[in-house]
């Protein structure tokens, strides 16, 4: 397994991190518990020792679930990060409780690392009013943290702003080998690395988008090394910037715990020419898809319950994909009628807030056009 350290910390988390937001789950939708520890185990046992969670994820029980897998292992074998999510605060008080509350769930009397999650301009700033960072670097000098950061999801100035105002021990962004001018993207990277903070990589391989490629686009990378599964390459990618130091990676099933350990134990970084054929692919993807929606729901909810992000990524799904069977059951079969794209009012209440500035209900309008003649 590799391992990287941060700054000059002593601290060397595995190179692969276990994001805790997409374990099994049963039918219910509670985590399927026997095995998601069964995964955690094997990859804990082949060396990782960075594990994320988060209050929100699963519907407030990956905490809880984590907690119970990591009391079976010594304390210092493993690095455990959680975060404040400022949705569910209005006062200071509320930040003490949730830490406090968090240490409970997780079993745990400190934290290796803690962020302030999903920073955005509105959040950072209710952070800032409630005294949010304050406290935790309190709690820092306190032993309770041993590393505070943040994770981002909000335009490049933004990102500036927050990771200049305080000295930080870390920060989490969402870099992949297609959103590299996204969000904090690569000037995030490049500034981080300038100020010496070590980052933490989420969205790796884009939700799975980049598992699974069109066949032109696959046969690409299987012309090159055609035992390396197609997420390895993104997962590669970004493991070559030198100041990464753990890449998140939310495994759903034990062929993603394989996959996965099989990169990291045998890892390289990426060659110029396989670096040229990462960019081959990802100019391949960038010229199909029809906009530039990351998913952030930013837009969401809508007025009128059409649900922008879902029907952005069937339709962008459609044009790197081809899949135009597929796209069309997801369309007319799984989304619901009234979520659809076809019922957007253009009220506009959407656009101003979306990050990406994308001509949302015009490109709504498009793709109920493109639907209507598919079907």
């Amino acid at each position: 397994m590799e391992y990287r350290e941060l700054k000059e910390s002593g601290i060397k988390p595995s190179l692969l991190g276990f994001g805790c937001m997409r374990f099994p789950t049963l039918d219910n939708g509670r985590i399927d518990r026997a095995r998601a520890e069964e995964m955690m185990d094997v990859a804990i046992k082949a060396g990782v020792t960075y594990i994320d969670t988060a209050y929100p994820y699963h519907e407030q029980e990956s905490e809880l679930f984590v907690g119970e897998v990591l009391k079976k292992y010594p304390r210092d074998s493993f690095y455990l990060a959680t975060k404040c999510s400022l949705w569910y605060i209005e006062t200071h008080e509320d930040a003490i409780n949730m830490f406090e509350n968090q240490l409970n769930r997780l079993q745990v009397d400190y934290f290796d690392f803690y962020l302030i999650h999903s920073l955005s301009k509105e959040l950072w700033d209710k952070a800032l009013k409630l005294g949010v960072l304050d406290y935790l670097l309190e709690m820092k000098k306190a032993g309770k943290i041993r590393q505070l950061g943040f994770s981002f999801h909000d335009e490049f100035e933004v990102f500036e702003e927050i990771i200049r105002y305080t000295d930080w021990d870390f920060c989490q962004i969402q870099l992949n080998y297609i959103d590299t001018n996204i969000q904090a993207g690569i000037k995030g990277y490049t500034l981080a690395k300038e100020l010496g903070i070590p980052l933490v990589i989420m969205e790796p391989i884009k939700g799975g988008t980049l598992a699974r490629l069109s066949e032109d686009m696959e046969v690409k990378f299987k012309l090159v090394h055609p035992e390396w599964s197609i997420s390895s390459w993104a997962l590669r990618w970004v493991a070559s910037l030198d100041n990464v130091k753990v890449i998140l990676s939310g495994m759903s099933t034990m062929d993603h715990v394989t996959d996965n350990l099989n990169t990291f134990n045998n890892f390289t970084i990426l060659n110029s020419d396989e670096q040229n054929t990462v960019n081959e692919v990802a100019d391949m993807i960038h010229s199909r898809k029809k906009n530039g929606c990351t998913g952030c729901n930013y837009c969401m909810p809508c007025p009128y319950g059409v649900n922008i992000p879902r029907n952005f990524r069937i339709w962008n799904d459609l044009g790197i994909f081809g899949d135009i069977e597929k796209a069309k059951k997801r369309y007319f079969t799984h989304c619901p009628p009234e979520q659809r794209s076809d019922m957007c009012t253009w009220c506009g209440a959407c656009e101003p807030l979306c990050p990406q500035s994308i001509p949302i209900r015009e490109d709504l309008k498009k793709m109920t056009e493109e639907f209507n003649q598919l079907q």
